[in-house]
């Protein structure tokens, strides 16, 4: 039975604190500016809600999946290549949601609470809301299950690619060797996704694998000759924790009630940034201008896109 499955998360928080505290010496002497103690407060606070928020709604969920199992198209065994399929379908699911949190401004709201700390560090890896938490684990469970994937199979397996994740956002580590950056996703690719930079919004999102992008077109290989600032196009400029999870949720309410009525519900799920006036822009509009700004350098990512993997990795 899924109640009697082990909490992974909960089992791998001492590793969390242990490779945490192991990143902060490494800050102190490598990196300065990779923790602001503000910002670390509230991503911790956020990580605490949010697995709390985990606690709270697994009972629900766990109701919500064990009726719908009963509508399953097979039923799976726990043979290898089952799990092997599952661990597949679970991270292209996580890929597909991930995209589209990008681009509907409502799960938007949800997501940006991760997006919204300027600094890269193992800490905002824990950073999430509390509602994408129970929002991701319908999504990531629901097709699972009526696939036909075993119930316990498809907990653990989410859970994996939770804990996965983690290690994902660092400075501390660059370069992986050449075939495992080809497949799996890195901090080398993570970093880019966190990167509020024109040339790298929107990109690089897969959870275990990498290869989801480059199949469907959203891999962006990183220049380190060009900065990069994380965060938001337009930072919150608050530690305030009630803001930073409900800021975009009251801009939306705010264009809501000064839109004409033809355009109210476009606000809940056209991309951020779109406005009906186009008084706005979309992180696609910001992208394209800066590209049609940036031919030269445009020229060269494509070029070292196409040498990434001909040329040895190089760490720190």
């Amino acid at each position: 039975m899924i109640s009697n499955l082990p909490d992974l998360v909960a089992l791998a928080i001492p590793a969390f604190v242990l490779l945490i505290f192991a990143e902060m010496l490494w800050a102190r002497r490598y990196s300065p500016g990779s923790y602001h103690p503000n910002d670390l407060v509230i991503s911790m606070l956020l990580g605490l809600t949010a697995f709390l928020a985990g606690l709270y709604f697994a009972g629900p969920v766990q109701a919500i999946t064990s009726y719908i199992a009963q509508f399953r198209l097979n039923q799976l065994s726990f043979a290898w290549w089952v799990w092997i399929l599952c661990i597949l379908a679970d991270d292209f699911l996580h890929y597909a949601l991930h995209r589209v949190s990008h681009h509907v401004r409502f799960l938007w709201a949800n997501h940006v609470v991760h997006h919204s700390s300027q600094h890269f560090n193992l800490v905002v890896g824990l950073r999430q809301s509390a509602s994408i938490v129970f929002l991701s684990a319908l999504i990531f469970r629901l097709p699972l299950v009526l696939i036909g994937f075993p119930l316990e199979m498809a907990a653990l397996v989410i859970t994996g690619n939770q804990i996965y994740q983690f290690w994902t956002h660092t400075d501390a580590v660059r370069n992986c060797p050449r075939w495992f950056e080809f497949v799996f996703t890195t901090p080398n690719h993570h970093r880019i996704h966190h990167a509020a930079n024109p040339e790298y919004l929107d990109c690089n999102y897969g959870g275990v694998f990498i290869l989801w992008d480059r199949i469907f077109g959203t891999f962006q290989h990183e220049d380190r000759n060009n900065p990069l600032r994380y965060g938001l196009v337009q930072q919150l400029g608050s530690f305030n924790l009630l803001f930073c999870i409900f800021h975009e949720w009251h801009a939306i309410f705010i264009d809501v009630w000064r839109a004409p009525w033809r355009h109210k519900l476009a606000y809940f799920f056209a991309p951020p940034g779109w406005s009906h006036d186009g008084s706005r822009e979309t992180s696609d509009q910001i992208k394209a201008r800066w590209r049609s700004l940036n031919t030269n350098a445009v020229q060269k990512q494509t070029a070292m896109e196409g040498q990434a993997y001909d040329q040895p990795s190089q760490s720190n």
